[in-house]
């Protein structure tokens, strides 16, 4: 079921939630450029594991008002706010790709201590001034384009992203095809599944059908100060990373493993930036594992 939820401070919200309205609820946030729509588990697979799926699309993109120069910790005050609007006390937040730093920004909210039972960070980046991280090694020229252009020519990366967007509107899977040259084998064989391409592809046709505005804004979120502290994120965290990825490369899980306390890291080798896709099903398994355990308060 989609509605439009607002937030305090007015702003629409296009929220989506799915599965099993009496089970655990689990956050989904989405990857850069991307929807509420997912790609996600099949509603029928989350009923019955007894999972409630709410997933929400970004301020800029589809439908959410924009937010202009958000910070990834911004996302904490929208998810509360959903929250709220449903009358849900206890949560847990999974994060994707560009959706990963937002998952651990809600667990690092001090405002919802004792609300989010644990976080799971998939294929996430590190913060753009992460001490002691070579930043971009690994990483996909475009995505050191983008994020490059993003700290010192805003301008050029508005054009990129805008041109980029345009590409999409004309054919949904053009932003597959523009980045099918820097997708290692791994994701090249993800993306080899028809249906799954068809959908990833859709995700981004409605993502940016309206503008580029929260392509834009998350890449510059992203490259700024996220506005949290990892020191307080007190619940339990996975960091689920392919070792082949070069969107947000290996050495980013690592880092925050050595910044967040207790964090589990569990690297795949063999796997790429898409696997995150495939392994949906086996991180809201790891959810339920911990959500029936004690939440900690302080």
């Amino acid at each position: 079921m989609t509605q439009v939820v607002k937030a305090p401070d007015g702003r629409r919200l296009v929220v989506e939630s799915s599965g099993n309205r009496a089970g655990k609820t689990v956050f989904l946030l989405h990857g850069t450029p991307g929807t509420l729509k997912g790609p996600w588990p099949r509603g029928i697979f989350v009923y019955r594991l007894g999972i409630r799926l709410i997933s929400y699309n970004r301020p800029g993109y589809a439908g959410s008002d924009r937010r202009e120069k958000r910070t990834v910790a911004d996302a904490a005050y929208d998810v509360e706010a959903i929250a709220d609007h449903f009358g849900i006390d206890q949560f847990s937040v999974i994060g994707r790709s560009g959706g990963a730093p937002h998952a651990l920004a809600c667990a690092a909210d001090p405002r919802l201590r004792g609300r989010i039972m644990c976080a799971a960070a998939l294929s996430s980046l590190a913060p753009y001034n992460a001490d002691g991280l070579d930043w971009y090694e690994g990483m996909a020229e475009s995505n050191k384009r983008a994020y490059h252009d993003a700290e010192s020519n805003l301008q050029a990366l508005i054009a990129t992203l805008n041109e980029r967007a345009g590409h999409v509107r004309n054919n949904s899977q053009g932003l597959l095809d523009l980045l099918w040259p820097e997708l290692a084998g791994p994701d090249k064989h993800v993306i080899g599944d028809i249906a799954l391409r068809q959908k990833i592809a859709e995700t981004h046709e409605d993502a940016l059908r309206q503008s580029a505005d929260g392509w834009i804004d998350d890449v510059y979120a992203l490259s700024r100060p996220w506005g949290f502290d990892f020191s307080d994120i007190k619940v339990p965290v996975l960091l689920w990373h392919g070792g082949d990825d070069a969107f947000s490369p290996v050495g980013h899980a690592k880092w925050l493993a050595e910044q967040i306390r207790g964090a589990e890291l569990k690297l795949e080798s063999n796997v790429a930036h898409f696997g995150a896709v495939e392994i949906l099903p086996e991180i809201l398994s790891w959810v339920l594992g911990k959500v029936s355990r004690p939440v900690p308060v302080g």
